[in-house]
């Protein structure tokens, strides 16, 4: 019984140090305590973190596992939540300013939206065409990956996933135009910085696309017995990559013919 007392005390001291650094936008120069030895205690550390920050989530962000950490375990996706202020929703040509944690890590991911409406009570879809059939709508969007830790991802999926995901804003942009006669996985996307391109590339790079980290994700909440009542944004993936940028830089996600969005980043203050 203790010894299971020390390990809850432990995950709840690890959320704690991330909520707060996070509202105090202060840096964590090392990881605040033991690394989580698998996902599942990755997820309950998020969960204490979640109770602990107390706002809304409104999106999920959904990243990749890759080899060889995806069979070493057993997953090849992870999730983190995005809470209700941290989503921007403009319109064409607007550039909303996103923070990111100075000091820690911060990159802008060109990603597609899928939200799933509070309509949808299950059950969970167990084909790409089946999530196709619960998905309302589809927008071009840009995910904030930020951490006060600056090694969230070097140091493996089990640590991004222990502090939200990697996750700090969502920019929904314009919605994709007749979107159940596209083929996600084919269009052409490219994230600038400051102009440059840093990364050109398809969803079809994306393990089974937007639809199956859709799946994903719906499997992961129920698991965790968290709903969606409310209706939920997906964050898909990082369809060019994660790339690197910091406070004064601006970042574009151009989706071919089907549009653009872009956003300005900034260093968060203390909420």
């Amino acid at each position: 019984m203790k010894l299971q007392t020390d390990i809850v005390d432990h995950e709840l001291a690890i959320a704690e140090a991330f909520v707060s650094a996070r509202r105090a936008a202060a840096a964590l120069t090392e990881y605040p305590g033991r690394p989580p030895s698998d996902l599942a205690q990755a997820y309950r550390i998020q969960d204490h973190a979640l109770r602990l920050d107390g706002r809304t989530v409104g999106a999920w962000k959904v990243g990749r596992i890759n080899p060889p950490h995806d069979v070493r375990y057993g997953a090849d996706r992870l999730a983190g939540p995005v809470f209700v202020p941290a989503i921007v929703a403009v319109g064409a040509g607007e550039v909303p300013v996103m923070p990111v944690y100075a000091n820690g890590f911060a990159a802008a991911e060109a990603e597609l939206l899928l939200h799933v409406p509070a309509t949808f009570t299950g059950p969970i879809p167990q084909t790409n065409d089946g999530v196709r059939d619960i998905v309302d709508t589809v927008r071009l969007g840009i995910e904030i990956a930020s951490s006060p830790y600056a090694r969230i991802n070097a140091d493996g999926p089990l640590v991004t996933a222990s502090d939200f995901g990697n996750n700090a804003g969502l920019v929904v942009g314009p919605e994709l135009a007749d979107w159940r006669e596209v083929d996600l996985c084919a269009i052409p996307v490219r994230t600038e910085i400051d102009g440059a391109i840093v990364g050109e590339a398809t969803a079809a790079t994306m393990l089974d696309g937007p639809f199956g980290a859709v799946r994903f994700l719906l499997a992961n909440l129920a698991g965790r017995g968290i709903g969606w009542s409310k209706g939920i944004w997906v964050s898909t993936g990082a369809i060019t990559g994660v790339h690197s940028i910091a406070a004064g830089q601006s970042a574009v996600a151009l989706f071919g013919e089907f549009g653009q969005v872009a956003c300005r980043i900034v260093a968060a203050t203390p909420s």
